[in-house]
C-alpha cells in the first residue's frame, strides 16, 4: 500500500483537492497511532489486503501522535467526531464514510464506493 503522508496543512489541502478529480472522485484519509495497538492492527488490515486493482483511490496516512493540528483540522473540517484509528473516504470534497477501531474494513471501504 503506498501511503501518502500528511504532516501539514499543504498535504491536507492537496488531499482535500485530489478528492474531486482522483478515481471515484474520492481519496481515504487513515489517522494512526502507533502507540495504540487497535491502530496498529487496523493499520495492517488494510495493508494486507489493499489491493489497488480493487480500489483505485489515493490513501493519505496522518500520524496523529506527530500531527494532532492536522487531526483536529480533519474533524472540524468534516465535521465528523475525532478518533484514532479512522478511517474517512472524502468523496468530492465531504466525508462519505468514516470507520474507527475495530470497524475499519477494506471490504466496507470498497463497498461504500459502490
Amino acid at each position: 500500500m503506498d501511503w501518502l503522508i500528511v504532516s501539514g496543512e499543504d498535504q491536507l489541502k492537496n488531499a482535500h483537492a485530489r478528492s474531486f478529480e482522483a478515481p471515484h472522485h474520492c481519496v481515504l484519509l487513515f489517522k494512526h497511532s502507533g502507540r495504540c495497538s487497535i491502530s496498529v492492527a487496523a493499520k495492517g488490515r488494510l495493508e494486507r489486503k489493499w489491493d489497488p486493482a480493487i480500489l483505485d483511490v489515493p490513501a493519505y496516512f496522518i500520524d496523529v501522535l506527530g500531527s494532532r493540528d492536522i487531526s483536529n483540522k480533519i474533524a472540524e473540517q468534516y465535521g465528523i467526531e475525532h478518533q484514532s484509528p479512522q478511517a474517512l473516504l472524502i468523496r468530492d470534497g465531504k466525508c462519505t464514510y468514516t470507520a474507527s477501531h475495530s470497524e475499519i474494513s477494506f471490504e466496507e471501504i470498497r463497498d461504500s464506493l459502490k
